[in-house]
């Protein structure tokens, strides 16, 4: 029994609200920053706020646009191909620092590495699709392993490696843990699993330390005040802004961090700025959204009419879930810092446009998706 047209109300409305609530932070973690640079308070918020509008927009089109649509192997190839030639092409431009990571078309920049976020979504919830059709089980057997998993992987562990060059370690990570937990939902074991991380960990090992960088992040973890004026300042500073908020904060557009203490406080810290404006009130209301986001994709995704439907829907809804929580660790200093942006809220056009876009095609997924 198909849905009421009203069912994703939910769903829509936390991805304003996250929405609308970073624009907010932005202004108010980047308008020094923005004041000391280029003169202007608010050519961060102007910039997010151009990039939202777009995001919006492909996310009411997607939503209108049948999911079905997107199986199409066409489809899947063209949207493939065209992120690892942007991934590919990103090595052949300028340096933007110190990484690959940029494609530029005049003042505006995309990451081709976040569009590659949705092409592995897209092609492992179609390739999945193809191969299970006419199964009784949705258990892997060896011989499905070599049938189904090595291809579904290829072009992923090739995007992967590709954004790994860049170099970034922390996309790479996200893209391989979100589309693991397609493929465990999709049937296969958690012995298969432990075995790709078994074999993950040694690769892990040798690209820490042997990139001095990564490895000074890595110890300033274990113990930020070993260097606190090098590579353990960000996360020094981060903490303090999250134990400077208390209960409920020191109020909206007063954090001291922000003030050139915290680096990136309005990109990939900004949660460290919520936590000290808006205290842990505001922190939890923001898990709250999240958590909210995630039950209602995951909802979708479970109801949804066909496997290409919850696969897809299950893809997106990981994908952010994932992205945030890895997020939120950063900031509170569970994890080794990485630069991976919090979902809709912080600073960055392609992160929000992929997001957007992701979340259009959730929507109508949900649409259609059978009474729960």
């Amino acid at each position: 029994m198909p849905s009421r047209p009203d069912s994703d109300r939910w769903l829509f409305g936390v991805t304003l609200a996250l929405c609308l609530f970073g624009a907010v932070m932005i202004l108010s973690a980047s308008a020094v920053t923005a004041e000391q640079l280029y003169g202007h308070s608010y050519i961060f918020l102007v910039r997010q706020a151009a990039w939202l509008l777009l995001g919006l927009l492909g996310m009411f089109v997607l939503m209108r646009t049948d999911y079905h649509k997107l199986r199409q192997p066409a489809v899947i190839y063209a949207v493939l191909s065209t992120v690892l030639v942007m991934l590919v092409s990103a090595f052949f431009l300028d340096r933007s620092h110190a990484t690959h990571r940029w494609i530029r078309f005049g003042p505006v920049g995309i990451q081709p590495s976040e569009l590659a976020k949705l092409a592995v979504i897209l092609y492992l919830a179609w390739f999945l699709d193809q191969k299970r059709r006419g199964k009784d089980s949705m258990e892997f057997s060896k011989e499905d392993f070599l049938d189904m998993v090595l291809p579904a992987l290829a072009p992923i562990l090739v995007c992967a490696g590709l954004i790994l060059a860049q170099p970034d370690l922390g996309t790479s990570v996200d893209i391989l843990l979100f589309a693991t937990t397609v493929l465990f939902v999709a049937g296969l074991s958690w012995k298969w699993i432990a075995t790709g991380v078994a074999v993950a960990l040694p690769a892990l090992y040798l690209l820490v330390t042997l990139a001095p960088y990564r490895m000074a992040r890595f110890l300033s973890f274990w113990d930020p005040g070993a260097d606190p004026q090098g590579a353990g300042f960000q996360l020094r500073q981060s903490l303090i802004a999250v134990g400077s908020g208390g209960l409920t904060g020191v109020g909206l557009m007063e954090s001291k961090q922000k003030l050139f203490y915290l680096p990136e406080a309005h990109t990939d810290f900004i949660y460290a700025v919520i936590c000290e404006e808006l205290g842990f009130i505001g922190a939890v209301l923001v898990i709250g959204l999240f958590v909210v986001y995630g039950r209602r994709g995951i909802r979708a995704a479970f109801a949804a009419p066909d496997a290409f439907g919850r696969l897809l829907a299950l893809g997106i809804t990981t994908m952010v879930l994932w992205q945030a929580l890895i997020n939120f660790a950063v900031v509170l200093g569970m994890v080794p810092t990485k630069g991976i942006p919090l979902p809709f809220v912080s600073y960055g056009g392609s992160s929000l446009l992929v997001m957007l876009l992701g979340t259009g095609v959730l929507l109508n997924i949900s649409q259609q998706a059978r009474e729960a």
